[in-house]
């Protein structure tokens, strides 16, 4: 045997001799007891569903990137440069005027503004092109039970996963997406799915992976059962005259509207006169490098914070939204 093809041997046996040590999420007393609750709860086979649990592994990969959201690493200035870039745009662009007919209809069936619609998705994924390498039953075996800080959250889109999978006669094994196990155009973790998917072009499957259709129609679906409000303002920003300071107990902890127009005006923040005194509105305040920025947000951008609880999210959102639909509208 040549030292090569030993030394390839030896690599191979420390590997499967790591991975037996390391053993499989199936023979974890921890995981077969969650098992055995999901099968009795759903009337599931206890047998089957092991066997999906044993093609599962755990990343470290996942663990790694769990630990550094950016909306937790970056102010407002650096987080936008992510999103409203030329390059991004024009993927949206693209990507609209292909699928125009179709996204005029479903934003029209479901009230809520395209360009909304089509920021999810480019923000998401950029437009399905990049949905996640992961695999999703990796994900949420590894976040579910070597994540202490959430597992019981990821434990419930496991379980959400596996009926799923059954529902849509989909391959639990297969199903790839983030390292948080959102999936598809939209990023829709399971749960999400099993509440707002849609088959759109009712051809039996809820296909958010490959059907801009389905895909499109869940995002719409989702913002239209969290209240969109068709026509109504999602965000204005506040100019400060010169020289004036806003007081940060007036920054709202909340994104949802609580406090009126009324209130903000005579705390002296300058609110454009064509909004009304009896409007509710959260006062928002994101950093850059060069300074501070105030919005104000309405009960739609609180819809966009159902989507990613993210107030930077939420902005970037909204921001490129409205320069898709400029560029749309340009074109």
């Amino acid at each position: 045997m040549s030292r090569l093809l030993y030394s390839a041997c030896i690599l191979v046996l420390s590997l499967a001799t790591a991975n037996v040590a390391a053993g499989s999420y199936a023979d974890r007393d921890d995981v077969k007891a969650f098992v055995a609750t999901v099968a009795a709860k759903h009337k599931m086979d206890e047998a089957e569903l092991l066997a999906i649990i044993a093609h599962g592994v755990k990343k470290q990969k996942i663990l790694d990137a769990i630990s550094r959201p950016a909306e937790k690493r970056l102010n407002w200035g650096s987080y936008r440069n992510i999103f409203l870039e030329p390059r991004r745009i024009a993927q949206g662009v693209e990507f609209w005027k292909k699928h125009e007919k179709l996204i005029n209809d479903i934003a029209a069936e479901y009230k809520v503004a395209p360009e909304i619609i089509m920021a999810i998705i480019g923000v998401e994924t950029r437009y399905g092109r990049l949905t996640g390498g992961y695999k999703v039953l990796d994900a949420l075996l590894t976040l579910g039970f070597d994540y202490p800080k959430r597992g019981k959250f990821f434990r419930g889109q496991l379980e959400q996963f596996l009926l799923l999978s059954k529902e849509q006669g989909l391959d639990a094994t297969e199903l790839t997406g983030s390292y948080a196990g959102a999936m598809g155009y939209g990023q829709f973790i399971p749960g999400s799915y099993r509440a707002y998917a849609v088959d759109h072009d009712k051809d039996g499957v809820a296909d958010i992976w490959n059907n801009p259709a389905d895909a499109i129609a869940s995002v719409a679906n989702y913002f239209a059962k969290h209240k969109w409000t068709y026509g109504d303002l999602v965000a204005v920003p506040i100019t400060l005259n010169k020289g004036q300071v806003i007081s940060d107990k007036l920054i709202t902890g909340s994104v949802k509207p609580k406090k009126t127009v009324a209130y903000y005006r005579k705390a002296g923040v300058p609110i454009p006169r064509q909004i009304r005194d009896d409007e509710k509105v959260a006062l928002l305040k994101f950093e850059t490098a060069d300074g501070v920025e105030y919005w104000l947000g309405f009960d739609n951008f609180y819809t966009i914070t159902r989507y990613n609880h993210s107030q930077l999210y939420a902005m970037a959102a909204f921001q490129f939204s409205q320069l898709l639909k400029t560029h749309v509208i340009m074109k």
